[in-house]
């Protein structure tokens, strides 16, 4: 069976209608939910929200920690809820689905940004202290994307989503290795799902200000959050590429976005599967969008990122990508990341 939300809206105006998709959809015919709001945009969303439904309980949300969607579910707790409504960034809705799983409640997620994969996914990453760890959720019952609040968002918010969705493709590779190396078994469909989202982005000659090209992305950034949820697990999203990712997050703290990162290690997952024309492919796309493209587009020099490659099988223990099968030694990845660089660079 596949998991799937009963609602996906896309487009402007989103969050205006959302009184109509709950009553519609018999989520909440009485609008009787908690709405979970992030900073940003959050005093504009509840204008909007509070004349047009009218039972709603405006909660105000800071950061996406476990202590949040904690303190968030001790307040779902406190009075009757049809359901739970997160608006925001990854961050407020990874407390709010969270939140909502503890209490059994549904969830419906609303992005007013498209920074990542997490929108639809059956995953919250929160911070507890100064690590971050990911909490198997139920999968959001309804998915809506206001594109009028994406507009609004940072350019390199939209860029990071870019990067999120094509490292699919290099996720996918190591996923059909793991199936020749050690006989894992590969779900074609979420394969499939993961697959069409991220070739959508590569292929769209479209911008990040084009309304139908952040259609096409958030249309790829729901499918892969489908392809988790068919999958059981991440796999179909994330190889060694988000393994480079979060080895660059743990030795390297902010060094750039999450998908301007995904999207470097995509291409350098690429570089070491040896496939010339997906890595081609992938770097006139980020070329196109202003994303980086090496780790040198990071700031990051070529042995701080040899750093992390050769850590970041560590941060995934168990899962068996390229970086695992080939099992490099610190010379050799050295000389693979200054090839790798210096052929894009040339």
């Amino acid at each position: 069976m596949l998991a799937a939300p009963l609602a996906v809206e896309i487009g402007a105006g989103a969050v205006a209608d959302l009184g109509a998709l709950l009553a519609d959809r018999r989520i909440s015919t009485q609008g009787h939910v908690a709405v979970a709001l992030g900073p940003g945009y959050g005093d504009r969303i509840a204008a909007t929200i509070e004349p047009r439904i009218e039972n709603a309980e405006i909660v105000r949300v800071e950061g996406g920690s476990l202590d949040s969607a904690l303190e968030l579910a001790d307040r779902l707790r406190q009075r009757f809820f049809d359901a739970v409504v997160g608006i925001g960034g990854g961050g407020t809705l990874d407390v709010a689905k969270h939140a909502a799983s503890l209490v059994g409640l549904p969830m419906v997620a609303v992005a007013t940004n498209l920074s990542h994969d997490g929108i639809a996914s059956p995953v919250s990453s929160l911070s507890h202290g100064k690590r971050k760890a990911s909490y198997g959720v139920q999968m959001p019952v309804a998915v809506v994307v206001d594109l009028d609040f994406v507009k609004l968002s940072p350019p390199g918010m939209r860029r990071s989503g870019i990067g999120d969705a094509l490292s699919n493709l290099s996720a996918i590779d190591d996923w059909y290795l793991a199936e020749r190396e050690r006989g894992e078994p590969v779900d074609g469909l979420a394969v499939t799902l993961a697959r069409t989202g991220a070739e959508a982005v590569l292929r769209n000659d479209g911008t990040i200000d084009d309304e139908e090209f952040l259609v096409s992305l958030a249309e790829a950034l729901v499918l892969s959050g489908l392809a988790m949820a068919t999958a059981g697990s991440s796999r179909p999203c994330s190889g060694s590429d988000h393994e480079i990712l979060h080895a660059i997050d743990h030795l390297f703290p902010d060094t750039a976005h999450h998908g301007e990162l995904a999207a470097v290690g995509a291409v350098f997952a690429s570089h070491l599967h040896g496939a010339s024309r997906r890595l081609a492919e992938l770097d006139r796309c980020l070329a196109r969008h202003g994303l980086p493209r090496t780790h040198r587009d990071l700031g990051l020099s070529d042995e701080q990122f040899a750093q992390a490659v050769e850590y970041a099988p560590r941060t995934r223990p168990g899962r068996y990508t390229i970086l695992e099968h080939l099992d490099l030694g610190s010379d050799e990845i050295r000389r693979h990341v200054e090839a790798y660089a210096d052929a894009l660079d040339s």
